[in-house]
């Protein structure tokens, strides 16, 4: 995509980067799509009608759906077939999916659509792109998809709103989505053969939910590498493990690459320079010691996802399709999500180790034996508890974590009478990991309070010029913990700091290989 400061994004099908993604979910922007999209779009749509005219039964377009495929239905009720089909499945329930979400959706929708293979006619992408324009954002229940036949009831949701039917959001309020159609000058549209079925067949729902966790899985690395850090300097942990030489004999790309973060994150340290000569400690925990290991693991697993998600994302995952240089209708099954179930699993494995190794991090600080710092990191142990139930609330996250790591692509439950006999998962496994991302967000956020409170434990040395800025931006919103006080404020704040990034703020270009 193209992003003109005056218009916003051009979307040019096919062609979305990540870091279009990540603008997208991040905030809102007016959207248009190329010129050059339409005539291609015109020509699917074009074939579709030839079809229609020539009479044979064609999946999708003049016949029902599933088991229902070999019911043959009359031209004159294709356009009541294509609503019923909408309405029909909009089953979903649960809590409405967020705004950044169904972004993401509606934006991927129109891609896909856009490339000329679903047939259906430029009237329906222009109505998406005129109500995400419009900041009408579709109520999309999050449960109910299996991940394969497309998401259907989330699409059905999202392709509700454009028909004018159910509820939709406006400034964050639900809405009747006929009366914000109406007050945005917007018709609501009439679907065609084959319209509803390339609205609803496709992955965009369980791709955009994965994207999501591939986003916050990115502020986690980064956030888990920098808590991480400073809890080797809290801890008077050594930094001759991140020797690039011990790296590079093993060859792992995402450990070299993290190593190099931890050496330039502690480089300049005075408490690092203060126990040089003296130390009777031989080796670190592994917690401390093989953070380049771990972490460059996760970072190589996020960015395999990552290349996962962005096929997807540019994918035509909708059925039958349309190839209109030989006017061929293909029934294939693209819609079939496996591979985001399998990159969502994946991913929950990365952020539940960031949070598993967060986690042992602040049981050894507030070890005094380990850490050589005051018990529970607090003056005054046994009047004050410190940080000592702060542990228990990331060891309760941490392994809440591990339940929800399990792999969800393993499972699959037929659907349709069995005609759709094998199933992705893949909307509950990408859904899941808003949880696991929050649950984790936690962890580093009192690993963050842990650790900074060792460093103060440490003055007057300071620790390295990356590492004081990160400290510094910490005690402008939390205080050094000098007696027990109400403690859950703080770890929200710290939460904060983690999920919206501003812990790698003031060093961004150290993180610059997890983005290439």
């Amino acid at each position: 995509m193209t992003m003109h400061p005056n218009t916003g994004w051009t979307l040019n099908p096919g062609a979305m980067t990540l870091n279009d993604l990540r603008a997208v979910w991040s905030s809102h922007s007016k959207l248009t799509l190329a010129a050059e999209a339409y005539p291609v779009i015109r020509t699917s749509a074009a074939a579709v009608e030839k079809i229609v005219a020539k009479g044979d039964a064609a999946y999708g377009i003049n016949t029902g759906f599933g088991l229902l495929a070999k019911t043959r239905i009359p031209d004159a009720r294709l356009e009541e077939l294509q609503r019923n089909l909408i309405l029909s499945h909009s089953v979903g329930t649960g809590e409405l999916l967020s705004d950044a979400v169904v972004r993401l959706i509606v934006l991927m929708k129109v891609g896909s659509l856009a490339r000329g293979f679903s047939g259906v006619r430029p009237l329906i992408i222009d109505t998406l792109i005129a109500i995400y324009n419009a900041g009408i954002t579709p109520a999309i229940p999050a449960k109910g998809s299996v991940g394969a036949s497309g998401d259907l009831a989330p699409l059905a949701h999202m392709s509700l709103a454009i028909m004018g039917v159910g509820q939709v959001r406006v400034d964050g309020k639900l809405v009747d989505a006929a009366d914000a159609l109406k007050a945005a000058g917007i018709e609501p549209v009439v679907l065609a053969a084959k319209e509803g079925l390339a609205l609803i067949n496709g992955t965009q729902t369980s791709t955009a939910l994965a994207l999501h966790g591939l986003f916050m899985a990115e502020r986690l690395l980064e956030a888990g590498i920098v808590t991480g850090a400073l809890s080797l300097d809290a801890a008077k942990g050594s930094d001759s493990p991140f020797d690039a030489r011990v790296h590079e004999v093993r060859g792992q790309p995402g450990q070299i690459a993290t190593a190099g973060m931890y050496r330039q994150l502690v480089a300049g340290s005075a408490i690092r320079a203060s126990h040089l000569v003296g130390d009777e400690r031989v080796q670190d925990p592994y917690s401390l010691r093989c953070q380049p290991q771990v972490m460059g693991a996760v970072m190589d697993l996020i960015k395999n996802v990552a290349r996962t998600l962005l096929i997807e994302a540019n994918a035509v995952t909708d059925n039958p399709l349309i190839f209109p240089e030989t006017g061929e209708i293909i029934s294939g099954g693209n819609f079939h999500a496996e591979p985001v179930a399998f990159a969502a699993d994946t991913l929950a494995l990365a952020i539940a180790e960031i949070g598993a190794l967060s986690e042992r991090r602040i049981a050894l600080l507030i070890d005094a034996t380990l850490s050589g710092l005051p018990p529970f990191l607090v003056g005054d142990p046994g009047v004050n508890s410190g940080f000592m139930i702060a542990h228990v609330t990331a060891a309760a996250l941490a392994s809440e974590n591990k339940s929800l790591a399990h792999p969800a692509s393993v499972d699959s439950l037929p659907t349709s009478a069995n005609q759709e006999d094998h199933v992705s998962m893949a909307t509950f496994a990408a859904r899941r990991l808003d949880d696991m991302a929050h649950n984790t967000s936690v962890i580093v956020g009192i690993e963050l309070l842990a650790a900074a409170q060792g460093v103060d434990f440490h003055r007057p040395l300071a620790s390295s010029p990356y590492l004081e800025q990160v400290h510094a931006q910490l005690r402008r919103k939390v205080p050094f913990f000098d007696t027990d006080r109400f403690f859950a404020p703080d770890i929200e704040a710290a939460k904060q700091m983690v999920i919206k990034g501003e812990l790698s703020a003031g060093c961004k270009e150290l993180f610059a290989s997890l983005y290439n």
